[in-house]
């Protein structure tokens, strides 16, 4: 078959375009008023449009917020706000009396003199013995 002798995939156009009546001076709308509130009945149906899709979305975001909260329940999972402001209330507790900024937890084994010596000793050992001299004073 030839693909573009099928007469099923062609429109068939039946007149002239729809503005014909109105470029030749016949019914055209020239009532401002009409026209205004033509557009008032469009400016509300896209605010009823608006609100019927916000209040689809509201619905929805209820119903993961649902599935999600089922989820938290289910595996023993803290809100995400809620583990946030327990970190931050532990933290202002921590430094309630105090009027600096909270000090950061030090690890173990930093900056504690003795071990520092304890590592220099071990370094001496293998160092010469003119370096050790330098280092001693």
């Amino acid at each position: 078959y030839n693909f573009l002798s099928l007469p099923f995939l062609y429109k068939k156009k039946k007149g002239g375009p729809p503005d014909v009546g109105k470029m030749l001076g016949g019914d055209e709308d020239k009532d401002p008023e009409a026209e205004k509130e033509k557009e008032e009945e469009r400016q509300e149906a896209l605010r009823q449009q608006e609100e019927e899709r916000k209040a689809k979305h509201a619905k929805m975001e209820a119903e993961r917020e649902a599935i999600r909260q089922g989820i938290r329940d289910k595996y023993g999972i803290k809100k995400r706000e809620e583990a946030e402001a327990e970190a931050q209330a532990a933290m202002e507790q921590a430094s309630e009396g105090s009027l600096t900024r909270p000090k950061k937890a030090v690890p173990s084994g930093c900056g504690d003199d003795e071990e520092e010596e304890n590592i220099m000793d071990t370094v001496m050992k293998y160092l010469p013995g003119p370096l050790q001299d330098m280092l001693k004073k």
